[in-house]
């Protein structure tokens, strides 16, 4: 079962690096309402009724940020620093559910994966998409992170062996393309 915590933790700091404030508020959520995740003290501050409203609030305002021209980037600067944030803060609640991984190692692995995700998206994803659609792909694009963080948010934990899967088939495709930009580089 401690395995499948460290899935779960991964999974949830990964969707961070989308979007703050779901993995927290999903969280949040199954902590308050379902026996699905007990929160452990300090963690357990992230089901009380204030905190709840406040992740509420905060996704509703970075969802319609992320979805206007120009003001979604100025949200991405911005996130820059929260995201990673968020990431620390929900892999070390998360962990600390099932695991006994010392904080300091679970918060700087969610903030390495959350900043890792957050980076990929801010500095490859977003600048692409705006560049071969003029910004008109920006809001669908966003519409999908905003799903996809949902759904690994929930699947990390109610289902932790997919999150376990698609870390590995992730893994394994990055290491391929490594792999074959290698060889044509080489040959």
């Amino acid at each position: 079962m401690e395995v499948l915590g460290i899935f779960s933790a991964f999974g949830l700091s990964a969707s961070a690096g989308l979007n703050a404030y779901i993995p927290l508020l999903v969280v949040a959520l199954l902590g308050r309402y379902t026996t699905l995740i007990t929160l452990r003290p300090p963690w357990d501050t992230l089901s009380n009724g204030w905190i709840i409203a406040l992740l509420v609030v905060l996704a509703l305002i970075e969802f319609f940020a992320d979805k206007i021209p120009a003001v979604n980037h100025i949200n991405d600067i911005l996130q820059t620093f929260v995201r990673p944030t968020a990431g620390a803060i929900v892999f070390a609640a998360s962990a600390n559910v099932i695991t006994e991984i010392h904080p300091v190692l679970a918060l700087a692995l969610g903030l390495l994966v959350a900043g890792g995700v957050h980076a990929t998206k801010t500095l490859a994803v977003r600048p692409a998409v705006t560049a071969t659609t003029g910004g008109a792909g920006n809001v669908p694009v966003s519409l999908l992170e905003d799903l996809t963080a949902t759904l690994v948010s929930i699947l990390a934990v109610v289902v932790p062996v997919v999150i376990a899967c698609v870390l590995i088939i992730v893994t394994s495709w990055i290491v391929f393309r490594f792999y074959r930009r290698a060889k044509r580089a080489a040959g």
